[in-house]
């Protein structure tokens, strides 16, 4: 187990590969639909259990998952002339809510027992 130390440094890094993630999944996934979708939903589940895996804590798998959303909603939100990287289609809610699926899956698996030296 990581050092409380190394563990919120790794918590502040997820947050920021999951806004990372977020913002190249919401560009991927309308681009090259049906592929990028699938492309965009599996990086973000290899985040959220790679965080998992990384730290052995819930709290990972929220750390990239909430900036995950953060970048998702700030990117929904559009401008003020009405450009949005957003259209409004089945294959942005399927990004969302697949996003938030694998979110709360990883975040519910069961812990691996630690092997005993």
């Amino acid at each position: 187990m990581p050092s409380p130390a190394v563990r919120y440094a790794w918590y502040g890094i997820l947050v920021v590969l999951g806004a990372l993630v977020g913002t190249a999944g919401a560009l991927v996934q309308a681009a090259w639909l049906p592929g990028g979708l699938i492309l965009a939903l599996l990086a973000t589940a290899a985040l959220f259990y790679g965080g998992l895996r990384a730290t052995g804590t819930q709290v990972a798998v929220a750390a990239a998952g909430g900036g995950w959303l953060v970048a998702i909603v700030l990117l929904s939100f559009g401008r003020p002339e009405g450009d949005g990287v957003f259209g409004g289609g089945v294959g942005e809610l399927l990004f969302l809510f697949g996003g938030m699926a694998a979110a709360v899956m990883c975040t519910t698996l069961s812990r691996l027992p630690r092997p005993t030296p």
